[in-house]
């Protein structure tokens, strides 16, 4: 049986917030979790995986999913200990990742957790580049970006989670890469660690310029996970049946009102249909969940080869969660953001 005054941390959605987040709209609460049913696991989080996409899951708007509530605690995916079990299919020291949330213990009924591979450098690679955000690159770039050797592929967030395994996968398939990304650093890191063609500073006074520059036959491939003036920088430069695999639009997660300047729509609306590009949104495990086991297989070689690098820029202590967020949607982080929790 677990222990009755097993005290568990959890952050909530305390408000939502107009525009950016702020640090009001969290609560730190303490509770007491109650003793293990037949067929539940008690589970302490040793690393929270936090990602853009949480924005959007605290705003009430229409979604691909529901909000979280006021008061719940703050949805997120999370790696974690088996502590106790009452399930026949996990036993106690057993590593799971799964969506817990922002709190230090859960208790589960088994459904929302899988185990995870033994032998991983870190565990935590099972919320980056062997998780949701590796599997999002990978079946993005290669169901819907369809890649041929000798395109050229254009991924912005480029030193991100997301973005640095789309342009590593998209150099083992024999593309050209330019990458998109914030400062000088994180655009070193992409061409000489990554091993990407180019990176371009988004943050540049003449960004569009050297982008046209670093593209010098046009762009195939256009992984959208940004949105604002990269998008804007890319439209003229899209080849005929270009494709745009769409994952996010960081840019606009705190938008509370329509950006200003000229109405952009027809131009894109024209390029669209006088080049004949395919724009197409889609949400991982949503329409890829049965493919999982395609991603894996493909991915954990390259991992273990080296030919595919990754990156985590590491928080101590669940108590950092809510600024280490709003960090992450300004860009300062640098690598997968993760909160270690625990030990392992």
């Amino acid at each position: 049986m677990s222990d009755p005054l097993t005290l568990n941390q959890r952050f909530v959605l305390a408000s939502r917030p107009t525009g950016a987040p702020t640090p009001e709209n969290f609560r730190l609460e303490r509770e007491a979790l109650p003793d293990l049913e037949d067929g539940q696991v008690l589970l302490k989080t040793l690393y929270l995986s936090l990602d853009p996409y949480m924005r959007g899951r605290m705003s009430d708007a229409p979604s691909y999913a529901a909000p979280v509530q006021i008061g719940e605690v703050m949805t997120g995916g999370a790696v974690s200990r088996v502590e106790d079990s009452r399930h026949p299919k996990f036993h106690k020291g057993d590593l799971v990742v799964g969506a817990t949330g922002w709190q230090s213990h859960s208790i589960s009924d088994g459904r929302n957790i899988i185990p995870i591979p033994a032998g991983l450098p870190s565990p935590s690679m099972a919320l980056g580049v062997l998780g949701m955000p590796g599997m999002t690159a990978y079946m993005g770039l290669m169901d819907i970006g369809q890649p041929q050797e000798g395109e050229t592929l254009v991924v912005a967030a480029a030193s991100g989670a997301v973005g640095s395994v789309v342009g590593q996968v998209a150099k083992i398939k024999g593309l050209r890469v330019v990458g998109v990304a914030g400062g000088a650093e994180k655009c070193k890191y992409v061409v000489e660690e990554l091993g990407f063609d180019a990176c371009i500073d988004h943050k540049a006074d003449d960004f569009a310029e050297q982008l046209a520059k670093a593209c010098p036959e046009g762009i195939d491939i256009y992984f959208e996970n940004v949105g604002g003036h990269v998008f804007d920088a890319v439209v003229p430069l899209l080849n005929p049946k270009a494709r745009i695999p769409l994952c996010g639009l960081i840019a606009g997660y705190n938008a509370s009102e329509a950006p200003k300047g000229p109405d952009r729509l027809p131009m894109l609306q024209r390029t669209l249909l006088t080049k004949r590009v395919r724009i197409q949104g889609f949400i991982v495990f949503d329409d890829y969940g049965d493919r999982q086991p395609e991603f894996i297989s493909h991915m954990v070689p390259w991992v273990r080869d080296g030919k595919v690098k990754f990156r985590e820029d590491v928080v101590e202590g669940l108590e950092q969660a809510p600024e280490a967020f709003i960090g992450l949607l300004e860009g300062r982080n640098f690598g997968k953001l993760v909160v270690k929790v625990a030990e392992d």
